[in-house]
């Protein structure tokens, strides 16, 4: 018996690396060895109704380049990488969504979009120009400043992702 579930397990072991190298992201990284992520520089400061919120450009940035990171094996680089991720913060904004029966504010949405530009030097035709966003919904009693932390880490974690997903997802 033991012979036979060390028999089973070579032969699984096998079977998964005459497969190629798997990849529990499902990142389609190609040939590609390395990536870069430009500054997203934040211009959404410079259209009406936006909260002006210093370091938003950096942290977005950051997280983007962590995400890669943890999700393939691709080296970080500041220039010249196989792939690139460049683009701006285009949209960054709190509205009120619902009013109480007395005509108050009882919830607010802060919005985030990006527009990013993907460019694969080993496959270009997986190149794009896309906007992406997402939302964070909050009480109206609470300020944009005591929910923040947790509304970016939320924008961040699906802006990055749909932005992977975008460029590297092999669903």
């Amino acid at each position: 018996m033991k012979y036979n579930c060390k028999f089973w397990f070579f032969g699984l072991m096998l079977s998964l690396l005459s497969c190629g190298a798997y990849n529990f992201s499902g990142a389609d990284i190609g040939t590609a060895e390395s990536f870069q992520v430009n500054f997203f520089q934040n211009y959404a400061d410079q259209s009406p109704n936006s909260v002006i919120e210093p370091g938003l450009d950096r942290d977005f940035t950051n997280a983007l380049q962590e995400l890669i990171t943890n999700l393939t094996s691709l080296a970080l680089t500041g220039s010249n990488g196989d792939l690139l991720y460049e683009g701006e913060i285009v949209e960054y904004r709190v509205t009120p969504m619902t009013a109480t029966a007395d005509q108050l504010t009882s919830q607010n949405r802060l919005t985030m979009s990006v527009n990013v530009r993907f460019f694969n030097k080993t496959k270009e035709e997986a190149d794009f120009e896309r906007r992406f966003s997402f939302f964070f919904d909050f009480d109206a009693t609470s300020t944009l400043a005591s929910v923040q932390a947790q509304a970016h880490e939320e924008l961040f974690e699906r802006i990055t992702q749909d932005i992977f997903n975008a460029s590297l997802g092999n669903w």
